[in-house]
């Protein structure tokens, strides 16, 4: 009896003890809210809208920036404010009606003017005895090149100064029989073969002076049997082929002289667009691996085909003040044909490159879309819009690359 008295007390203890634990758990269960934090804090992603107001101030409480998600859902959109759009140098342009050149690009190269480049040749054979410049130096008109000693120099100045004494002692032999034929004491005949004598000297002394003044221009006298060679106009030494020593003839090509402030640009053109190169047509030369472009004309078109390439020759004449533009640089010359009218048109410094295509930055009321277009002709630094945009709307001109790299930063941060 006794010990049924025991089991029972234990059975009734044990059954308390399981209710007083149930009621427990009931009564400490954690709000609902804070139930999202602990899930949260799983690795687990939840449904922000699910949870109370504590849940939303958890999830932000991590420090990245959820609202950059819901602009990636409502397309290729980036919003800057004007303060952004100041800062970052960024220009809008209306998209709108242009009249455009129609061109077409032939391949060329720069070359000297040759109407300003200069063989200079020793005038006399010789042996140089000294090169006052070097290859690549820039030199002004009358500036000393080279010292050359030359026998036939030495030859030609005695004949000179012989001539000329030929001349003195005729004028006074002359003077002389015309006051004795005067005074009746010559004979005329006498006076009149002085007279010969001097201006045969005087033929003499001036072909002499002929001779050494051929030694001018780009040789002026040093004297003896020397003479100098000197620039004929500013310009640069673009060859040199004299050193101290070296025994020189006419037919030397001592120093070549080119005044590389101003360039050709020459090209060819074939038969069929001879009719669409015409002297005095607007062009542009380009150098796309110096990104360097500058505007001129057809200066010249070449009135013969040549024998090997069945092209004409023709040249854009470039200004050339700073040197930039080489000869021997490849080109493109791009040549206006004629003029038409278009009805979208925007700076070509507004197209960018967005995954793979053509593409412009246009504003809206939520900010730049960068919409793919379609493009047509270019000229002067326009290109036509042939679909994708219509007149009237305003696009990212300059700094529109700044756009274009914002675009990138967003798709990369959504794919992870």
């Amino acid at each position: 009896m006794i010990k049924r008295t025991h089991i029972a007390g234990a059975v009734i203890l044990v059954s308390v003890l399981g209710v007083s634990a149930f009621t427990w758990q009931v009564g400490e269960r954690p709000p609902a809210n804070h139930t999202d934090d602990a899930a949260h804090q799983d690795g687990e992603h939840h449904d922000a809208k699910a949870a109370g107001g504590h849940g939303e101030a958890e999830a932000h409480a991590d420090g990245e920036h959820h609202p950059a998600e819901a602009g990636a859902e409502e397309g290729e959109v980036l919003r800057l404010s004007a303060e952004q759009i100041a800062a970052a140098g960024i220009q809008l342009v209306t998209a709108g009606p242009r009249a455009l050149d129609e061109t077409f690009s032939l391949p060329g190269e720069i070359g000297f003017d040759e109407d300003r480049t200069a063989h200079v040749v020793p005038r006399t054979p010789g042996v140089v005895e000294s090169v006052a410049v070097e290859l690549g130096q820039r030199v002004a008109k009358g500036d000393l090149l080279a010292v050359i000693a030359s026998q036939q120099v030495s030859e030609l100045r005695s004949e000179l100064a012989a001539a000329q004494r030929r001349v003195a002692l005729a004028t006074t032999t002359f003077e002389r029989e015309r006051e004795l034929w005067r005074e009746k004491i010559s004979a005329e005949q006498d006076y009149l073969q002085a007279r010969q004598d001097l201006e045969e000297a005087r033929i003499a002394l001036a072909n002499a002076r002929q001779k050494t003044d051929a030694l001018s221009g780009v040789s002026v006298s040093a004297g003896g049997n020397r003479y100098e060679l000197r620039a004929p106009f500013d310009g640069v030494v673009v060859e040199k082929h004299l050193v101290p020593g070296e025994v020189v003839s006419e037919a030397t090509a001592a120093f070549t002289l080119s005044d590389l402030s101003r360039v050709w640009a020459t090209f060819s053109v074939a038969p069929q667009d001879l009719a669409r190169v015409r002297v005095g047509k607007p062009a542009r030369v380009e150098a796309p691996d110096l990104d360097m472009r500058v505007d001129g004309h057809v200066a010249y078109v070449g009135n013969l085909l040549g024998e090997q390439t069945r092209s004409a020759v023709a040249r854009v004449t470039l200004a050339n003040p700073d040197g930039a533009w080489r000869p021997g640089l490849f080109v493109n010359v791009r040549v206006s044909s004629r003029s038409r009218q278009v009805p979208v048109a925007v700076p070509e410094l507004a197209v960018q490159t967005v995954e793979g295509k053509p593409a412009v930055f246009v504003r809206g009321a939520e900010g730049f879309e960068a919409r793919a277009v379609d493009l047509g002709a270019r000229s002067d630094g326009q290109v036509e819009v042939l679909a994708g945009l219509a007149a009237g709307d305003r696009v990212a001109g300059e700094g529109s690359f700044v756009l274009k790299s914002e675009l990138g930063k967003s798709s990369a941060s959504h794919a992870h």
